[in-house]
């Protein structure tokens, strides 16, 4: 279990009881040291059920985690990427932290419709009998 809160931002701090980590075997290079030492880190955050964060950032995070997340709304973030435990946990965390963060960005604002501008309406046009002209040079000659 972890015991620290994970604060991600001002507004957004996750409990210590909503993470759950556990140490596996890494693969990779490492020697003896890879076969004897648990270092990475399995790091498990029930988005569903956290009570820590807004419908929306739920929504959001689950949509971004893709097949990282089960079924039942459970992410799994997996670390190895350094030799020692401690720097995996900390990484694991660091990108649930950017996660959580990504998912509560603002959405973007709604696009506005513009009418097309005359001249590029003009520019279409030619364009198009222009194309005309093109195929039907394409025909047969005509007999004479």
């Amino acid at each position: 279990m972890a015991s620290e809160p994970l604060y991600i931002n001002e507004n957004i701090v996750i409990a210590g009881w909503e993470l759950t980590e556990q140490f596996v075997l890494a693969g990779g290079p490492g020697g003896q040291n890879v076969n004897k030492v648990s270092t990475a880190v399995q790091l498990f955050f029930n988005i569903q059920a956290s009570p820590s964060l807004s419908d929306r950032i739920k929504a959001n995070a689950l949509k971004l985690a893709g097949r990282r997340a089960s079924k039942d709304g459970v992410l799994m973030i997996e670390a190895s990427r350094f030799r020692s435990q401690d720097r995996n946990r900390e990484d694991a965390r660091e990108r649930l932290k950017e996660l959580i963060l990504k998912a509560a960005e603002p959405p973007p604002p709604p696009r506005k419709k513009t009418k097309p501008t005359r001249g590029s309406i003009e520019r279409r046009l030619k364009e198009k009998s222009g194309r005309g002209e093109i195929k039907k040079l394409r025909g047969r000659p005509a007999g004479d």
